[in-house]
């Protein structure tokens, strides 16, 4: 599954493209942009056209990511079908996102120090995260979800489920990092629903 748009520029894709396969399978960290431009069959100097550098180049795919996926969430969102058989479809479409997610690549994105790439993920966790809360405040004022659950008690938990895989206590309880993901958004999602709904 193309883990975002495709672009026009015919050089960028096949550049972004192998970026995304490399990063996901080794990590951002232990990928050269050397290494990067002859797996892509692009030139340095199309690197460059493109990005100022690798930090600039993982910005831009986890941008085009997040947006993608939001995309996609919203899209399943507006479907006119059951609460529940959109929360069905979310997490399929979660499970295919996260499938053969390297622990190389988890970790790079988890505990990455990089001051730019926080910023970034900091920008698009707060942002998944309004969009989330706002269906849930929806799907809650439609009865889909329980009313005595608090919208705030939402955000602060997805905040902390962001949290939660920092930690290495329970990263070790999975043998894969998608396990954890899953884990997590199958609790989230079916922990909202009405006991007659689950």
């Amino acid at each position: 599954m193309r883990p975002f748009r495709e672009f026009e520029n015919k050089k960028l894709q096949q550049l972004v493209d192998k970026a995304f396969d490399l990063f996901w399978k080794f990590g951002f960290t232990r990928v050269s942009i050397e290494e990067l431009c002859q797996e892509a069959g692009v030139s340095k100097m199309t690197f460059y056209k493109h990005f100022k550098n690798k930090t600039d180049l993982v910005r831009f795919i986890l941008h085009e990511m997040s947006e993608y996926s939001l995309k996609l969430y919203e899209d399943i969102m507006s479907e006119d079908i059951p609460f529940v058989e959109k929360v069905r479809k979310s997490v399929q479409l979660r499970l295919k996102q996260t499938e053969n997610i390297s622990e190389a690549f988890f970790n790079d994105f988890q505990r990455q120090n990089d001051p730019e790439l926080l910023k970034v993920v900091q920008e698009q966790r707060i942002s998944n995260i309004k969009v989330v809360t706002d269906w849930y405040i929806k799907a809650q004022k439609d009865g889909d979800v329980r009313k005595d659950i608090k919208p705030e008690f939402i955000i602060y938990f997805l905040n902390h489920m962001m949290e939660m895989v920092k930690d290495d206590n329970l990263v070790n309880m999975y043998n894969e990092p998608h396990d954890l993901i899953m884990e997590l958004t199958n609790f989230f999602f079916y922990g909202l629903l009405p006991a007659e709904t689950r």
